[in-house]
């Protein structure tokens, strides 16, 4: 599923954010002035938008990006499926969430490498296999293969933060045809920039939510740009479904966004004579200590699991811990070490990036919901009377779709660059 390897210099470069934050501005301003020459030529197509290259490249520019989203929605299924692991594993959910929200180093409940913020290096529960997880550079190894990142999120996900520059193209093919662009497509466009670019610097978990969700929606969205430019005609309810799901991600992707700052699992961090940790230092990483009780030991192995499936001894508190780690060659020490789905502020400002540049989305799509489902309710009262429960739910049903029909024209442009007459997948909402 990989044609060809990035560069490292190349992916670091291209990371800087300078990039994104140039490329977004440059952007803006060539809109806002093409807006203004289009307005002075009374809306006037270009003349290149009537030639057949143009029309051409069109067409090839919509089946590029129906193939590529496919093929980056295809190589995400591939890596989730590669690295989650089952809740109904010897570990339990603490084991999902372990592989949901560490993505380097080795499988394995507790085996993650994670950015200390407190320490500003890179950090294991694993103290024993620490050193040999991280690169002379101290970096996470880039082999190692076994969680999301090498397993192929920074590559999916590196192009894929490259595509939002490409996309910009929709916008430039709709001005070619005397349309205007609108203030909220210029943002949807340099705000995927923005966040994406955040989402992979920072290595945020969540940026798997967009780049999976996204690209799945674009592969559906550019097929029936492709399909509608050779006049092929979609059935009504695909479009309605299409048009639905474009603003379903909005919602949806946010809200799995900020479900990962508020998650915290359970992770066993066992400590022997050979490891190159010292006590204290176990003791300070220990946040929360199992205590040893019948019942709440077999819960905790239903719920969390526990090391290589068996339950791990209990201990005390932490001064235990420390104490046991330096008694004798057959001494360890086990605990629980409570870590949080979301490890550094870098990931917390690239998740919350993301809702707020989501959050108009989402608002004007309730504003267009609120506002076409008062005005059938009014006309419906008026012809019939009070609008009874099954009346109700068409009325929201229908407003639904007009509200997510208003939203597609604000963000991808009234025109379409697959049809000469409308890029909108539903034309009518009733």
């Amino acid at each position: 599923m990989r044609p060809f390897n990035i560069p490292e210099n190349l992916f670091v470069s291209a990371l800087e954010a300078r990039v994104p934050l140039t490329i977004a501005a440059v952007y803006a301003v060539t809109v806002k002035l093409l807006n203004k020459y289009n307005k002075a030529q009374g809306k006037k197509s270009w003349a290149i938008s009537k030639t057949r290259l143009f029309s051409g490249f069109v067409v090839l520019h919509n089946i590029f990006l129906a193939v590529y989203s496919a093929w980056t929605f295809w190589g995400m299924v591939g890596v989730m499926n590669r690295t989650i692991a089952s809740p109904f594993g010897p570990d339990g959910f603490a084991a999902t969430a372990d592989s949901l929200c560490r993505v380097h180093g080795p499988a394995g409940l507790g085996n993650s490498v994670y950015f200390n913020d407190t320490s500003a290096s890179w950090d294991s529960a694993s103290s024993a296999s620490a050193a040999g997880l991280l690169e002379a550079n101290g970096l996470p190894s880039s082999t190692q293969m076994g969680r999301m990142w090498n397993e192929g999120l920074a590559y999916y996900g590196w192009i894929f933060y490259l595509s939002k520059f490409y996309e910009v193209l929709d916008t430039f093919i709709i001005l070619a045809k005397g349309k205007y662009s609108s203030t909220l497509q210029t943002y949807h466009h340099a705000g995927a920039m923005l966040c994406m670019w955040a989402g992979i610097r920072y290595m945020s978990v969540p940026i798997w939510v967009f780049c999976t969700f996204n690209s799945f929606i674009h592969a559906l969205m550019y097929t029936y740009y492709t399909l509608s430019a050779f006049n092929v005609k979609v059935p009504m309810i695909l479009k309605r479904s299409l048009t639905s799901m474009q603003i379903t991600q909005f919602i949806v992707g946010a809200s799995c966004a900020m479900v990962h700052s508020f998650i915290t699992f359970l992770v066993p961090m066992t400590a022997s004579p050979a490891s190159a940790e010292t006590g204290p230092t176990l003791a300070s990483k220990v946040g929360s200590i199992i205590p040893a009780a019948g019942a709440v030991d077999s819960m905790k192995h239903v719920v969390f699991g526990g090391a290589n499936g068996d339950s791990m001894p209990p201990v005390p508190s932490a001064i235990a811990s420390r104490q046991s780690v330096g008694t004798g060659a057959a001494a360890s020490s086990s605990a629980f070490l409570t870590q949080p789905c979301i490890a550094t502020s870098s990931e917390t400002f690239a998740i919350w990036l993301n809702v707020l540049y989501l959050a108009p989305l989402t608002y004007l799509f309730v504003s267009f919901f609120i506002s076409s489902y008062v005005k059938r309710s009014n006309a419906a009262s008026k012809l019939n009377g009070a609008p009874g429960p099954q009346q109700m739910s068409d009325l929201a049903e229908k407003a639904g779709w007009e509200a997510a029909r208003n939203v597609e024209r604000e963000v991808y442009g009234q025109d379409g660059t697959g049809s000469p007459k409308s890029r909108s997948p539903t034309r009518r909402a009733d």
